[in-house]
């Protein structure tokens, strides 16, 4: 499995169960990509929807993908604070230098005081019965959401203090 190399930019692609393309984020800089971890940093960047709709993310994000575990985190750098967008998902995987991974509908969002919401659970039951998640996604993602919120709770990983400011400076390194 080749890794891009640190300041490379990569294409970031999300797909749903039954193999559909959902989302793409035109370029994101790698900011430390192993087999097992991927950090990586955009701002205003294009993203292509399924649905041939196109738009731009509006500020910096730190990116965070890991090979274990069946959720990322984008942490969104704002005025007010740092806001999270937390995707139930499978691990990502590298193809070819894209950074890829399958969206299974549940977020999670995170505001600057740690408090949180659950979304799209609806999305979630809906898709669940028609790409027939089987009961094996449907345990993990039930896990992985209990890890996700423990992790939020003690503020562990992406969410530990420093973690989005200091790769959003390492970030502003590769930037012209």
């Amino acid at each position: 499995m080749n890794v891009p190399n640190s300041g490379s930019k990569i294409k970031i692609e999300s797909y749903k169960h039954n193999g559909t393309l959902h989302r793409i984020w035109k370029e994101t800089t790698l900011l430390k990509g192993t087999t097992q971890m991927a950090i990586g940093g955009n701002d205003k960047t294009e993203v292509y929807e399924s649905d041939g709709r196109t738009w731009t993310t509006r500020e910096p994000a730190i990116c965070y993908f890991h090979a274990e575990h069946w959720f990322n985190v984008i942490g969104m750098l704002r005025q007010d604070g740092i806001y999270y967008y937390c995707n139930l998902s499978s691990p990502f995987t590298w193809d070819k230098g894209i950074l890829k991974y399958i969206d299974y509908d549940l977020d999670v969002k995170v505001y600057p005081d740690m408090t949180y919401t659950i979304l799209d659970e609806d999305e979630y039951v809906l898709h669940k019965e028609q790409m027939q998640y089987p009961a094996a996604i449907d345990e993990i993602l039930n896990r992985n959401m209990k890890t996700l919120i423990t992790w939020i709770q003690q503020r562990k990983g992406p969410f530990a203090p420093g973690f989005v400011d200091d790769w959003y400076e390492y970030f502003l390194t590769f930037r012209s």
